[in-house]
This record gives C-alpha cells, sequence and structure tokens, in this order.
C-alpha cells in the first residue's frame, strides 16, 4: 500500500484554519502571520509556500516556507512530515528560525540533505512588553524620513553585518536590502536618533498584525555604546507601537548578548518564549 504524506502545499482555501492555527500565540506567530497578511497563503512568484501538517483532515501544524523556514505548532510527527517534504524539495531558504525543540529537532533531520549551517544560535529569548515603558523615551527617536534613507541604509547593513555574521548586500550590490530598508522608512516603520548625519540609535517594526508587532534591527553606533542609548531609544519605539501599530510589541535576541538583554530588561521586556536560529 503506498504511504500518503501528510504534508501538503496549502493555498487560499486553507486561510480560515491557517490563521486559527496561528492565532493561539499571537506573539510567537507575528512574523508568519504578518507575512501571511501581506502575501496570502497560496505560492507566490518568488516560490514562498506554507507547508501544512494535516491529521485526520484537521490541520495540525504549518510550516512557512520562504526565506525563513519557520514551523509552527509543530510536534514530532508533524517535524518528521516537513523534514522529508524538506529534503524532497531541497534547501532554499537562508534560514530556519522557530520554536527551540522544532528546529532542533528538524534541523537534525535534514542536516544530511542541507548541512552544513554557517551558524547556529541555540537559545534566542523572545520578549514581549504591552504596557508603557519603565524608563524614558528618548526625545530624538522618530520616524525616519525618506530623504534619510542613505544615512539610515549604512547603519542598517552594520547593524545586520554584525548580528548575522555576513554583509546583506553581498550578492546583488545590496538592491534587494535597499529596497526593504526604503519599505520600512516609506511606511513609518523605522526609527532612529539621527545627530549631524549619523545614526545614533535605529530599529525598525519589521511585522505587524492586528495583535502584536515585532522589533527587529536594534542598533546604537559602536563609538556611543554604553551610554543608555539603547534603553532610551527602545523605550521612545514601544511608545510608537503601542501608541498607532499593536498591543503587544515582541523581539527575539541573541542569549548570549548581555548588554541588550540587560537594556530590553530596564525597557520593561519580558521572556515569553525561545527560538533557535539556523543559519546558511
Amino acid at each position: 500500500m503506498l504511504r500518503t504524506s501528510p504534508v501538503r502545499v496549502l493555498g487560499e482555501r486553507d486561510r480560515e484554519a491557517v490563521h486559527a492555527l496561528l492565532d493561539t500565540d499571537p506573539v510567537g506567530n507575528v512574523f508568519v502571520t504578518s507575512r501571511l497578511m501581506a502575501t496570502g497563503i497560496s505560492a507566490g512568484p518568488t516560490g514562498t509556500e506554507v507547508w501544512g501538517h494535516v491529521d485526520r483532515g484537521r490541520l495540525t501544524a504549518l510550516c512557512y516556507s520562504g526565506a525563513n523556514l519557520v514551523p509552527v505548532n509543530a510536534g514530532p510527527a508533524a517535524i518528521r512530515g516537513f523534514a522529508d517534504h524538506a529534503r524532497w524539495r531541497g534547501r532554499r531558504c537562508s534560514s530556519i528560525v522557530g520554536p527551540v525543540e522544532a528546529v532542533a529537532e528538524f534541523w537534525r533531520q535534514v542536516t544530511p540533505a542541507w548541512g552544513p549551517a554557517r551558524a547556529i544560535r541555540d537559545s534566542q529569548p523572545v520578549l514581549e512588553i504591552d504596557g508603557p515603558p519603565h524608563v524614558a523615551a528618548d526625545p530624538l527617536v522618530r520616524r525616519v524620513r525618506p530623504s534619510e534613507l542613505n544615512i539610515l541604509v549604512p547603519a542598517c547593513v552594520a547593524m545586520f553585518t554584525e548580528e548575522v555574521g555576513v554583509p546583506p548586500d553581498s550578492g546583488d550590490g545590496g538592491a534587494l536590502y535597499r529596497a526593504r530598508v526604503e519599505e520600512l522608512v516609506r511606511t513609518g516603520r523605522a526609527f532612529a536618533r539621527i545627530e549631524d548625519g549619523r545614526v545614533v540609535f535605529k530599529a525598525e517594526i519589521g511585522a505587524v498584525t492586528p495583535h502584536a508587532c515585532q522589533v527587529q534591527g536594534v542598533w546604537v553606533h559602536p563609538d556611543l555604546r554604553g551610554q543608555g542609548h539603547s534603553s532610551a531609544g527602545m523605550a521612545a519605539v514601544v511608545e510608537y507601537a503601542l501608541a498607532e501599530v499593536a498591543p503587544r510589541v515582541t523581539l527575539y535576541v541573541n542569549d548570549f548578548n548581555t548588554p541588550a538583554r540587560a537594556a530590553y530588561h530596564r525597557v520593561g521586556f519580558r521572556q515569553v518564549g525561545e527560538v533557535m536560529s539556523v543559519l546558511f
């Protein structure tokens, strides 16, 4: 008897079931929810897909497969199915990100076909704040203006390179990355303190849903670190986000980044989860 795979590529007909599953953890699933709200569920021209694990006719887990591969609500059976599908498809993502147990097991199963990884971040605490920050906001942090794009982009490149370990502009000269930063500026989701043509502090709101938003790209100029810019800057971003974007603000941070974790704690963020990242 032929074995039928419990994994299939989802489409718009699955929208209600997909979003019901995502809504069970609005903070943990903010990135995937935001992407699907923007692009829809059906496979797009970029090759992004959503895989569903179906048990007895019910969607029990899903896996967002794009530039990032993100398992959602995936237990052992779902991870096994997603890993089988991923090995068959071949690696198309630049990272795997998600709950620690799910990502660790998925990576163990696909490593022979996909390995090696460039870097593995075993523990990245997920933090959340849903009330006023505990420290005073920097009054000089504001939305970045379109005319300041050329000031912001080098800071974004520096942050990405420092965080990920490779520059974001090595493949196409930075065109796609610059376009993404430009989109964040245009939509009012890029914030910075800029003095004399130099970025002192910056952060962006990269994912937005009705329930939560996710801050990314937090960076302080290396010459100005240790002066409180991170805490005060984040407090400003939190105030903007809670007032104008979503009722819960979240982010994740490397466990070994002690200064950043201390700064977020001062602002009032609390840990609500933990993710793991595999970078290629």
